[in-house]
This record gives C-alpha cells, sequence and structure tokens, in this order.
C-alpha cells in the first residue's frame, strides 16, 4: 500500500474541511433566504390586503351611513377575484356586522376585538387577518375587516424552497468541481505571488519588500558584530521624459538596461534592489567608513557615462545618489532610508547627476520645508498673502502701461518669507494651485476697483503668473471664467505669463490652452524668456502677444548680454509681440534697453514692486519717469 505524504493528506483534509463548511454555509444561507422570502411574501400580502381593505372602505363608507347591507354586500362581493381572502365583513359604529363576505365553505367573519382608528393586522400559521376604519368627516363611522388564508403563500414558498435548494446543490457540486481543478493552480500561484512579492518583474532585482526584509537582517546583524551598513538610494535624472516622448515600453526596456549595468558594476557583496519607478537602492555590507560609500556612488555614476541604445534611440541616463550609514545616521531601517532619500533630494538640488552624504542638517532642511509647506497651507485662508504689483514703464511716453501682481507672505509665526523660499514648496507640493487662485481672484478684484475708479486709462495689462501646475490642472480655464464673471473684467485687461520652460513642458496640451485662453480675450506672454528650449517652430505657433526678457541677461548689459538682448528683441519684434526686459536697475541698462527698441521696462531702477494702496497713488499721480538720454514733452 502506498503511504500519503503527509502534505498532501493534510491538503487534502483542508480540502474537505472546506468542502464541507461550503456546504454548511449553502444550507444556512438557503434557510435563511426561504425565511427572508417567508417574510417579504407575508409582508406583501399584508400591504395588498391593506390596500383593498382601503378600496372596500372607501366605497362603503355610504353604506355605513345609511345602514345598507345590500349595499355593502354588493361591494364585498368584489372580494372575490382575490383568491386569497376567505371572508370579510363590514362593521359599523357599534361593532355589528352590517354585510360580509364568505368564500366557499368559509366562516363569517368574527367581529374585532375592539374599534380602533388606527390600522392593524394580525397573523397565525394559516390566515392573516387585516381591520381598516372608514371615516366620514372626520369620524370614524365603522370598519373593514379581512380574513385572507395563507395556503398560496406556502405554495409559492415551496417552489422558491425547491429552487434554492436546487441552486444550492449545484452551487456545491460546482464547488466541489472547482476546489479540486483549482488546487493544482492555487500551488502555481502561489509560487508565482512569491516570486512578485520579492522580485521586480522590469529587471528582475529584487523590490521593495525583499529590501526592507534584507535590510532589516543586515542592520540586526551589524548591530551585533559592530559593523557598518552603508544604503545608497539612486534615482534617475529626468527619467519621465523618456517615458514621455519615447513611452513606457521603452521606458521599461531603459530601465532594464540600467539595472544589469549597475549589478555588473557592483562589488560580490553590495545588492542593488528596484524599490519603485526611477529608484533604486544598494545596501553596501559591510561597510568601513564614508569613502568606501563614496568609491560606490563614483563606480555607479560611471557605468552609467556611456549611452543606452533603446529601439534605435541613443540615451543619456544620469542619476542622483543619496547615501546614508547605520549606525552614524540611523539606528532603525526607516530613517536609514529616509535619510537616504533627503541625501539624494541635496544631490539633485546640486544639479543633479551628483551624489551626497547625509548630514544632520539635510534633515532640519526637510523639517522646515514641512514646517514651511504647512504654513503656507494655512496662509491662503488666514489672511497672510499680500499681493504686491511692480509697474512696466513704456519706453515712449514714461508712464505706467503694465504692471505684474507678486504675491508677498508674511507669516505670524515664521514673518517675512521670500517668494524664492515658499513659491518652490508651493509647486512641489501642489498648493500652487489655490495659491494661483487666489492670485487670480485678489488681482482681478484689485484691477476691478482700479478700473471703476478710472485709474487704468494709460494701464494696458495687469500680469500673473501662471505655474506649471495650473496649465496641468483641468480648472484654469473655469477659475478665470468665473472670476471674469465675478469681478465684470474685460478679458483683455489680464495678461497671464506663462514661463518658456513651462510652454515646452508638453507642446500640444500648452497649445490648446494657450488658444483657449486668446479665443477668450485674455494676453499672452513668456515670461523668463531665452531660459529654457524652444524653437522658432514652436515659437511661432504659440498665440503670444509679448515676450518678457529675463534678468538673468539684464544683469550683462551693457557688456557680454547685449547681443543676446538685441537679438531677442528682434525676434519679438520680427513675430509681432512686443518685449518687456525686467530686473533692469541702472540708468545705462535703461538706456541700452530703449536704444535696443525695448517696449517697456520693469525694475528697481523705477519701482520696487508696491503694495496696492502705493500703486493707487501711483496711478492717481499719472506720473511720467525721466527716461535717460530722453527728453520728454507734453502731459
Amino acid at each position: 500500500m502506498t503511504a500519503v505524504h503527509p502534505s498532501r493528506a493534510i491538503d487534502r483534509n483542508m480540502a474537505m474541511a472546506n468542502l464541507i463548511m461550503a456546504g454548511a454555509a449553502l444550507g444556512v444561507a438557503s434557510v435563511m433566504l426561504i425565511m427572508i422570502q417567508f417574510v417579504a411574501l407575508r409582508s406583501a400580502m399584508v400591504d395588498d390586503l391593506q390596500v383593498q381593505a382601503r378600496i372596500v372602505g372607501g366605497n362603503s363608507s355610504a353604506a355605513l351611513l345609511f345602514q345598507d347591507r345590500k349595499a355593502g354586500s354588493e361591494i364585498l362581493a368584489a372580494l372575490a377575484v382575490s383568491p386569497n381572502v376567505r371572508s370579510a365583513g363590514i362593521i359599523d359604529r357599534g361593532g355589528q356586522l352590517l354585510a360580509w363576505y364568505r368564500r366557499d365553505g368559509a366562516s363569517a367573519p368574527p367581529a374585532p376585538p375592539a374599534q380602533r382608528d388606527q390600522a392593524l393586522y394580525h397573523y397565525t400559521l394559516d390566515h392573516v387577518e387585516v381591520v381598516e376604519p372608514v371615516f366620514a368627516n372626520g369620524a370614524r363611522i365603522g370598519s373593514v375587516q379581512i380574513f385572507a388564508t395563507m395556503t398560496q403563500l406556502y405554495q409559492r414558498l415551496i417552489m422558491y424552497a425547491v429552487f434554492t435548494l436546487a441552486v444550492a446543490m449545484c452551487s456545491f457540486v460546482l464547488a466541489h468541481l472547482l476546489v479540486r481543478r483549482m488546487r493544482e493552480k492555487v500551488r502555481l500561484a502561489e509560487a508565482h505571488l512569491h516570486y512578485l512579492a520579492h522580485v521586480d518583474v522590469v529587471t528582475t532585482l529584487p523590490n521593495r519588500n525583499e529590501f526592507n526584509a534584507r535590510l532589516a537582517v543586515a542592520l540586526e546583524r551589524a548591530a551585533r558584530q559592530g559593523s557598518w551598513v552603508g544604503l545608497l538610494l539612486l534615482d534617475l535624472d529626468n527619467f519621465k521624459v523618456v517615458n514621455d516622448t519615447l513611452g513606457h515600453n521603452a521606458g521599461d526596456a531603459l530601465l532594464k538596461l540600467v539595472a544589469q549595468r549597475l549589478s555588473n558594476n557592483l562589488r560580490t557583496n553590495d545588492v542593488i534592489f528596484r524599490i519603485g519607478g526611477d529608484e533604486f537602492v544598494v545596501t553596501v555590507e559591510p561597510a568601513f567608513d564614508a569613502i568606501e560609500l563614496e568609491g560606490v556612488a563614483r563606480r555607479l555614476m560611471a557605468a552609467l557615462d556611456l549611452p543606452f541604445e533603446v529601439d534605435g534611440h541613443q540615451l543619456y541616463v544620469t542619476a542622483s545618489i543619496g547615501i546614508s550609514s547605520f549606525p552614524r545616521d540611523a539606528r532603525d531601517s526607516d530613517t536609514l532610508t529616509r535619510s537616504a532619500d533627503t541625501a539624494m533630494y541635496q544631490a539633485k538640488s546640486l544639479g543633479k547627476n551628483a551624489f551626497a552624504l547625509f548630514q544632520p542638517e539635510m534633515d532640519l532642511r526637510a523639517q522646515k520645508r514641512l514646517r514651511l509647506e504647512a504654513h503656507l497651507r494655512n496662509a491662503i485662508g488666514s489672511d497672510e498673502l499680500r499681493l504686491h504689483y511692480q509697474p512696466q514703464i513704456d519706453m515712449a511716453s514714461g508712464r505706467i502701461v503694465g504692471l505684474e501682481a507678486l504675491a508677498r507672505w508674511t507669516s505670524a509665526e515664521l514673518g517675512v518669507v521670500s517668494p524664492g523660499e515658499f513659491i518652490p514648496v508651493a509647486e512641489e507640493s501642489g498648493v500652487i494651485i489655490p495659491l494661483g487662485r487666489w492670485v487670480l481672484q485678489t488681482a482681478c478684484r484689485q484691477i476691478a476697483a482700479w478700473r471703476d475708479a478710472g485709474l487704468l486709462e494709460a494701464v494696458e495689462h495687469v500680469s500673473i503668473n501662471v505655474s506649471a501646475c495650473q496649465t496641468r490642472e483641468g480648472s484654469l480655464m473655469g477659475d478665470i471664467a468665473d472670476i471674469l464673471a465675478e469681478t465684470n473684467l474685460p478679458p483683455g485687461l489680464l495678461e497671464l505669463e506663462i514661463t518658456e520652460s513651462v510652454l515646452m513642458c508638453n507642446v500640444q496640451a500648452n497649445l490648446e490652452l494657450m488658444q483657449r485662453l486668446q479665443d477668450a480675450g485674455i494676453y499672452l506672454s513668456i515670461d523668463d524668456f531665452g531660459t529654457g528650449y524652444s524653437s522658432m517652430a514652436y515659437l511661432r505657433r504659440f498665440p503670444i502677444g509679448q515676450i518678457k526678457i529675463d534678468r538673468s541677461f539684464i544683469i550683462d548689459v551693457p557688456g557680454s548680454g547685449e547681443a543676446i538682448v538685441a537679438a531677442i528683441i528682434a525676434l519679438a519684434h520680427s513675430l509681432h509681440m512686443t518685449v518687456v526686459a525686467e530686473g533692469a536697475e541702472t540708468a545705462r541698462q535703461v538706456e541700452f534697453l530703449r536704444n535696443a527698441g525695448c517696449d517697456m521696462i520693469q525694475g528697481y531702477y523705477f519701482s520696487r514692486p508696491l503694495a496696492a494702496e502705493q500703486v493707487t497713488a501711483l496711478l492717481r499721480e499719472r506720473r511720467r519717469w525721466e527716461l535717460p538720454g530722453v527728453v520728454l514733452t507734453g502731459t
């Protein structure tokens, strides 16, 4: 006799126990369904009888008032069409039976136990009794009583029970067959799930779960032996561009090639994991010092120097690496990983394609950023934000012809926070969406107030910056339409400034958005022109009315920046665009820009950004600035 393997016997017993439990569950479920069906059928029967009693009662009020037995009997005779009704009666105000109906063999209905002003019903195992009061002129004049048998209900219930039990038996048989078929599939699935739980399917590297498990073991071992464990968190720079331009299949192919090359350049004891997206982690065990970890980081970065061949494209990949170590930087796996992540973001802030060792002050900066984000979220609704406006001066007249709205924040706890600090945080955290909506609404209300006061006769546009998050968010057009409708502001007074890099991020989508904005009558401008990567072909397609030259070019004027600035001005004019130069601070800069044909200048030479009240005073003054080398005439 062949012996049965213990594991298989246990498996078979477990399967049999599951079948028995499933059969019991089906039996209990069937009984409960039958009971629920019984209650439902009985409730429906009571509802039907109550409706019939009301109809009879409504038609028998005259018979009750005039004690007309014949009329009452004729009304009750209509119940013959209801097969469940065995007998019925109309009882007068004194409790006497005025008229009755009874089916063959049925006894006359007895008088109800009490005369009430409310409808009532009563049921037993074989019949249901319904009593419905009859009213006339607000007073009860009698009642209608109906007795019905439950024989038909039981017949329907038996049919339902047979059907339910048949379905349950079929389900049980089917479950038995499925269990037998699935047992083998479960074994295969368990093996596959174990693989998926611990291996990244794209790169075949160990995944995040495996990383967490191995790191915990490594830290425990290092703590016992008094050794170090190094952690290198590697994030590919600008990997999203590959997915967006070549597709996710190409992105997966690139990840696989990167994983292979990195693995080939690791030492014997080092292990690389893919923990998600374009992030990899390398554990170095044992690690002796920071110099050793830096050497591993340099080797990994050098491994990425050569291009990768993907679908006929040569792709160059760089990485930012954050380094942390146990026990120097952390004594648990979560903190160690977080420290490496913080160092990695520090490497990215250095310009990417770099590595950084974790330092305690990095954690302080990260905490400061989180604190800044939390306060910024509260600032939008707590009246801590203000808008300042910087004038744009026309080079022909010396008058204010434009204003740029700029957000300023004075926190109750943090004090004055520079836009250079809170705007990047708002961009990264998504707070820029409600912040941008607040800026739009506040600026448009102020513009409307100046317009109503007659102070914008020379001002052509008031510009507001739009972020990349706002262009990607689908509610921008709706927000602008709602705000313009609320303030009754002409769209032409509103100018939206979009940076060159944002425009080129998703050309087709931005082209469609800007076309819709132009169709709505809103003026459009490219901000920080010259710092992005736009080409003439794309620039001509965008419905742009104005170019704003970035201040980084104005700093080198007069001097090395003259040729670039003059070329930008000539390019813009050839495309029938006006030009604003921002950041002009000296008379020589203003004179050069005017001579080069710049239309407007915005900078500290003329005015710093001013509060709304100060701008109001300037507009009322109708001031004309003197331009270097020019004598202005007229009023």
